[in-house]
């Protein structure tokens, strides 16, 4: 069982935020709270998939602004299957731990410290989530379903009403496709991974519309560059035919040269994470999940960036080897948007690749290939 964490007053952000590389002012946050909040109340926010990729970046933007909207966080609990580590200079109380968000009786010490925001990030890769069959279903539905459940316990103990912000991803979509998906396409997943992120959406809707919290769902686009090694995400091969070239490693390329897909940058993923955060969610009415901005493009396209950024030596370290089971998945997975509804509410993202790959060299790499 995970250790309580000492409880901090709870109240629901209301400030207004920037949507993510925009000036566009986000909207204040929604009203539709049992606890109003006054000018000055503090925040406290947990982070749940803390140690992952974005949920570390989330984490270091938040210490770096201090607050979220206008009101200053005073509390981070950082929650993973392993332990996260503890941001440096943050002036809060920051408490970390390990736990499955599945097992029994994890989300209510979790939730009986009364966060103001959760960020909901933990989730069984796509690749894992299709060859793990229930351990998909155990981490991305059941684990999902306990904590939706706990915050909502929580508020028949005592009036509770925080700021739910669930990453969903754009595989809860499935063949066949328009060239184009717009905001009313259908959801049938073809993947394991899709059709939990599929439920996790219905649920966070079910559980906004009886008063349990307010929840925004965020179909994440597939995020590129991803710092660091290799996962074992069907799409991962996105980030590392990028990141090891310009790092002077060689990398597999598994699919064809007009493979297109959908991407935002780490840096386009939190601001999106903020903006949902600190957003109006009463205009969203009951459609609570949004599919994100992107970029659309093909092998091709990455791999012209690729070489206008790291040149003809980077590019020779991409090496092709075909493989036709990642080959099968991304042939379900959709790859174009037309994001009208997000785009409306505040959030942005990069214009083109080069960007994506731009801000990559720039955030990781001091802005100089190597």
């Amino acid at each position: 069982m995970a250790p309580a964490v000492p409880p901090v007053n709870a109240a629901a952000a209301s400030s207004p935020g920037v949507a993510a590389g925009s000036n566009r002012p986000a909207m204040a946050l929604s009203s539709r709270s049992d606890l109003q909040p006054t000018e000055d109340k503090p925040l406290h926010i947990l982070i749940i998939g803390a140690a992952g990729m974005v949920g570390r970046k989330l984490t270091d933007r938040l210490v770096a602004d201090g607050q979220l909207g206008d009101k200053p966080i005073t509390a981070l609990s950082l929650v993973d299957v392993v332990e996260p580590e503890k941001p440096a200079g943050f002036g809060g109380r920051v408490t970390a731990w390990a736990t499955d968000i599945s097992a029994p009786n994890t989300a209510g010490p979790m939730i009986g410290a009364r966060p103001d925001v959760i960020f909901h990030l933990a989730a069984i890769v796509s690749g894992e989530a299709e060859a793990d069959f229930d351990k998909g279903y155990r981490i991305n539905l059941d684990g999902t379903r306990q904590l939706y459940e706990a915050i909502r316990q929580e508020g028949l103990r005592a009036p509770y009403h925080p700021r739910v912000v669930f990453t969903s991803s754009i595989a809860v979509y499935g063949a066949p496709f328009h060239e184009v998906i717009e905001d009313e396409f259908f959801h049938t997943p073809l993947t394991s991974y899709g059709t939990q992120k599929a439920i996790g959406e219905l649920l966070l809707t079910d559980y906004s519309r009886k008063g349990a919290f307010d929840g925004i769902g965020i179909r994440l686009p597939t995020i590129c560059v991803r710092p660091g090694k290799p996962n074992k995400a069907a799409s991962g091969f996105f980030s590392n035919i990028i990141r090891e070239p310009l790092n002077g490693q060689e990398a597999v390329l598994p699919v064809e040269d007009d493979v297109m897909h959908w991407h935002a940058s780490p840096r386009s993923a939190v601001g999106f994470l903020i903006h949902a955060a600190t957003m109006n969610t009463e205009v969203l009415g009951w459609r609570r999940n949004l599919t994100m901005p992107g970029v659309a493009a093909t092998i091709g396209e990455e791999l012209d960036a690729l070489r206008k950024i790291g040149g003809d030596k980077a590019l020779k370290l991409v090496r092709r080897e075909p493989d036709p089971v990642i080959m099968k998945i991304v042939a379900g997975w959709p790859r174009r948007f037309n994001a009208a509804r997000a785009s409306s509410f505040g959030f942005t993202a990069e214009n083109s690749f080069e960007e994506i790959v731009r801000a990559h060299v720039d955030d990781e790499l001091g802005g100089n290939v190597p």
